[in-house]
C-alpha cells in the first residue's frame, strides 16, 4: 500500500549547507518532520554542488517520514553566473546589464532541459532566453 501525501513543501537551500535555521526548521517543523534527518540527507546528497542555490521539492507523508527530489539551480543563478553580473536589470526594457552568448546559453538550456517542460534544446533555448530578456540581459 501506498504511503498518503500530506503536502509538499518546496524551498531553495544552498547545496551541501543546508541547516535547521530559517528557511528549512520552520517548513519541516510545522509538519512535525524530523529536521536533522533531512539537513543530513540532502547535505549528503548535494556534497558535489556547494556554492549553488538547489530548488528542492520534500514529500510530507501522514506517517511523519519524507522524501525529497532536487531539481537544477535556477535559470536566471546560471544566467547570473555566465554574465558574471551580481543581479538583474530594475529595468530590463531600457537598461541591459550585462550579455551572454549563444554558446552559453546552450548550455545553460542542456543543464536546465530535465526542469523544463520541453525536450527539445531549441525550445529551452527560447524559454532561457525569455528570462535572459527579464533580467535585461543581452544574447551575443
Amino acid at each position: 500500500m501506498a504511503k498518503e501525501l500530506v503536502t509538499q513543501v518546496k524551498l531553495q537551500i544552498p547545496g551541501g549547507a543546508a541547516t535547521p535555521a530559517p528557511p528549512v526548521g520552520p517548513a519541516l517543523g510545522q509538519h512535525g518532520l524530523p529536521i536533522g534527518d533531512f539537513v543530513a540527507k540532502f547535505n549528503a546528497a548535494t556534497q558535489d554542488r556547494r556554492g549553488e542555490i538547489v530548488p528542492v521539492i520534500i514529500n510530507v507523508y501522514k506517517d511523519r517520514t519524507f522524501d525529497f527530489i532536487t531539481k537544477t539551480a535556477p535559470a536566471s543563478d546560471m544566467i547570473k553566473k555566465a554574465a558574471k553580473i551580481e543581479k538583474g536589470s530594475g529595468n530590463p526594457l531600457t537598461t541591459k546589464v550585462g550579455s551572454i552568448t549563444k554558446d552559453q546559453l546552450r548550455e545553460i538550456a542542456m543543464k536546465k532541459l530535465p526542469d523544463l517542460n520541453t525536450q527539445d534544446v531549441e525550445a529551452a533555448m527560447k524559454i532561457i532566453a525569455g528570462t535572459c530578456r527579464q533580467m535585461g540581459v543581452d544574447i551575443k
